[in-house]
């Protein structure tokens, strides 16, 4: 298989080029007229032919891959350090995207994949999708060239390949695995990548990296042919709003995987590669906002080119920053000078942005300007600024370290603290323009609306902040300034704010539809929502985003104790009493484990029973921690068995009560299902008459025309 995936590829590579240069030379036959022996026409659908085509083949080599995991070929240098006999079948496949070279695969043929649906509906606009096709080809050829030079998944071991430069087959790996030069065992999973989530979660955040290169795409070769603006927005709406849902599930499922697989307690470390996922999720974020400005209103055109450049380049770093051994996380892989080819190749594309940008800015005129700071548009440009404040000071914290060592000649460390003390005001202000968007119309507004529209919200905000002063939640401790309350108070009231804002909106336009089809005011909430899918699927997500910010807030209030449990012994945090019931081992192909038996006590009762774990992998003989979690919708108990004391051999126990954490992931829940109502179709065309009626009731100017 290793010759069969290795050939793969090289006939990827060779039809991706293909693509490339004979698409390229269309797209300038066409846009000179010159006249040739082929015609362009012709030529530019061989190209989209030989794209199709590299699909097939880039398939083939991840098949060629995953089959030679799952026969446990070890003469593979890759399958032998990412995986082993014993290893279970559901993270067999995870090897795929466990090391650099297989993820690098798996970037390739998801880039393959959104190519093949790209190519297959040109006819949607045969000379715009050419443009994207041709340019998406360019990005997986510098992928391609990767996997065939620097980095190939099919590199045998150097004594298998002095003899059998082309692989070996079944027969000749069992005899050389009898003579010793196949080692008849992997390496094995990393001992953090054997969890259900990282089944799920690199490939989704893959499908947020990549999936952005098809708007980049679009956007650029629009703007090489000076393709009409809102014409290409539309055209990548649902490409845009698919990625950036990939995005957010990995971002989240990753967070997820750091906190129930880390056993540090937390779920967000501001990590570079952290980092690397959430500031293209920032700038698509603004990207999926803006281009509602350049829709109804033709303004903020550059911006939105430049905001989807970004973005894009933001994927490639990201990916170099977890390949090219530039910074130091536990998600990176190791040293690798892959980090060059990144650096050229994010130089080229900016090269090629800046000069296309330069030669067609006349084209990118607004067509409007902004009229009043009190107004949707002004909302929007605020937004946009504070997202992308956002990405550059976290942007700045993470190459921080690689700049300081470059001018300096040491590392210097930009930690969680300084993360915090910027990035949290700026979110929390996010999340005020986040209520305050959609009470504001487009244009002007007057005072008179703006107390209308703020009364509701500003009154929730106040309820809020008394009753937690009334619970007892104050900024001041002893008469120190505890700066955590004092943002999650502010977070909790801001969150009931926007929660307002949004549901009064929902509100004001179903009681105008009650009126009209005298349904209840909820089937009515249910239709308006039908009625412009895109708008108020866009309200609940940002519900999802307060519900989410709540959680986060929630962690202003964690607590935790350590301590060693023998037999019998208790323990106690927060209203919970943990016991030691037994602690004991357990071993099997894959593993040897320590864990110990807890009930748990609440009022005297005894209420569950967690059984918190330490592992040990025999491939690789490293550790790994295994949580138990009982979760509530108050918080979560956290219990992390940290091993036995050497010189009593009695377990330590280390239990955390982290506040509101069920609430991050339920948030996420909200925000896919609000991209899933974005996403279907209005039901405008057949109820236009309804909706001229509802635009012209002035208590709901908001509700007017829609987003």
């Amino acid at each position: 298989m290793a010759a069969f995936g290795s050939f793969s590829l090289l006939i990827a590579l060779a039809l991706a080029a293909y693509n490339l240069v004979a698409g390229a030379l269309a797209l300038r036959m066409i846009a000179t007229g010159r006249e040739a022996r082929i015609s362009p026409e012709r030529l530019a659908d061989t190209a989209r032919r030989a794209g199709i085509a590299g699909f097939v083949a880039v398939t083939a080599a991840a098949f060629a891959l995953v089959w030679s995991v799952f026969a446990n070929d070890f003469s593979i240098t890759y399958i032998l350090e990412h995986s082993n006999r014993a290893l279970p079948a559901a993270y067999k496949f995870a090897a795929l995207w466990s090391g650099q070279e297989g993820s690098l695969l798996l970037w390739a043929w998801l880039l393959a994949v959104f190519g093949f649906v790209l190519r297959l509906r040109h006819k949607a606009d045969v000379k715009l999708y050419a443009y994207a096709g041709t340019i998406l080809a360019a990005v997986q050829v510098f992928f391609l060239l990767i996997l065939v030079i620097n980095a190939p998944p099919f590199a045998l071991l150097p004594a298998v390949y002095a003899a059998h430069p082309f692989g070996v087959g079944p027969a000749e790996l069992l005899a050389l695995q009898q003579t010793g030069i196949v080692p008849s065992d992997g390496n094995g999973l990393n001992p953090l990548l054997q969890y259900p989530e990282m089944v799920i979660h690199p490939p989704m955040l893959y499908l947020g990296y990549v999936g952005f290169s098809v708007p980049f795409a679009f956007a650029l070769g629009a703007l090489m042919m000076r393709y009409p603006g809102e014409k290409w927005i539309k055209t990548t709406r649902t490409w845009t709003l698919v990625t950036w849902l990939f995005l957010t599930c990995g971002i989240f499922l990753g967070m997820h995987w750091a906190y129930a697989v880390l056993g540090w307690g937390g779920y967000w470390g501001w990590d570079p590669v952290e980092n690397a996922s959430f500031m293209p999720w920032l700038t698509g974020t603004a990207f999926l906002h803006s281009v509602m400005m350049q829709e109804r209103k033709g303004m903020m055109k550059s911006w939105n080119v430049w905001l989807i450049f970004s973005t894009f380049l933001l994927t490639i770093l990201g990916t170099m920053l977890t390949r090219g051994g530039l910074v130091s996380s536990v998600h990176a892989f190791a040293q690798s000078s892959i980090g060059a080819w990144f650096l050229v190749f994010m130089g080229i594309v900016v090269a090629v942005c800046i000069f296309t940008y330069l030669l067609q800015r006349s084209h990118l005129k607004s067509e409007r300007n902004l009229e009043s700071l009190v107004s949707r548009e002004s909302s929007f440009l605020f937004n946009n600024l504070v997202l992308l404040t956002a990405c550059f000071v976290i942007l700045w914290g993470t190459l921080f370290p690689v700049l300081s060592e470059y001018v300096e000649g040491s590392k210097v460390t930009v930690g969680a603290p300084f993360y915090n003390r910027v990035a949290v005001p700026i979110g929390l202000f996010l999340l005020f323009l986040t209520g305050v968007g959609p009470l504001l119309p487009w244009r002007a507004t007057s005072l008179r609306a703006i107390r209308r529209n703020f009364i509701l919200p500003v009154i929730a905000l106040w309820v809020v902040v008394a009753a937690c002063l009334a619970l007892g939640v104050r900024p001041w401790n002893g008469g120190a300034f505890d700066t955590g309350s004092f943002y999650a108070v502010v977070a909790f009231a801001l969150s009931a704010a926007v929660l307002t804002a949004i549901l009064s909106e929902f509100v004001r336009g179903a009681r105008v539809i009650r009126r009209q089809t005298r349904r209840n005011l909820l089937s009515s909430a249910v239709l308006l929502t039908r009625r412009n899918t895109r708008r108020y699927g866009g309200y609940i997500i940002h519900i999802g985003v307060v519900v989410a910010t709540v959680g986060l807030a929630g962690a202003a209030f964690n607590r935790n104790i350590e301590k060693e449990l023998g037999l019998h012994d208790k323990m106690s945090i927060g209203p919970y009493t943990l016991e030691n019931e037994s602690f004991t081992q357990d071993s099997n192909q894959n593993y040897d484990s320590e864990f110990a038996v807890l009930n748990v006590y609440q009022n005297g009762k005894k209420q569950f029973q967690i059984t918190p774990e330490k592992r040990v992998y025999h491939a690789s003989e490293q550790p790994q921690t295994m949580v138990a979690i009982h979760s509530v919708p108050e918080w979560d108990l956290y219990v992390v068995y940290e091993g036995t004391n050497p010189s009593t051999g009695q377990p330590i126990i280390k239990a955390f009560l982290n506040a509101l954490v069920g609430w991050i992931w339920f948030g996420l829940v909200i925000m896919v299902f609000g991209t899933l109502i974005a996403l279907a179709p209005s039901l405008t065309p057949t109820l236009a008459p309804a909706r001229v009626q509802v635009a012209q009731t002035e208590p709901v100017a908001a509700f007017k025309g829609g987003d």
